[in-house]
């Protein structure tokens, strides 16, 4: 059984947000007896925010999820953990959610200065 003496490896993002969803993740499978490893992966969407370009000039989809969903495929990581934000609608074949973790708080709430608003685009 992979985990044992086998690391299982976590294929995550290096931000903030994801480290601590991964090292989450990691904890919960460690008190379960399992060895684990996190791999950390830069994403077209991390690239994109260190150029300082905004997403609606990128072609594609899944800007912080592809690249990991591509070592999943080829075998280099066990799972990945990202934010549901994050997800397409559509997943590559031989992929899919396996769980989810219990949110503390289920309410997401955006605030924005209100000069900050194009009301010709609401």
């Amino acid at each position: 059984m992979k985990g044992k003496s086998t690391p299982v490896i976590i294929g995550t993002r290096g931000s903030e947000l994801a480290l601590w969803q991964a090292n989450f993740t990691k904890s919960v499978l460690e008190n379960n007896g399992l060895q684990v490893e996190l791999k950390i992966i830069k994403t077209k969407g991390d690239a994109t925010q260190q150029w300082n370009l905004s997403f609606d000039k990128i072609e594609g989809k899944g800007f912080f999820t592809k690249e990991l969903e591509d070592e999943l495929l080829a075998g280099t990581i066990d799972l990945a953990v990202h934010s549901c934000k994050d997800l397409p609608t559509e997943f590559p074949e031989g992929l899919t959610i396996a769980a989810y973790s219990k949110r503390a708080n289920p309410f997401d709430m955006l605030l924005i200065r209100k000069e900050s608003v194009d009301e010709t685009k609401v």
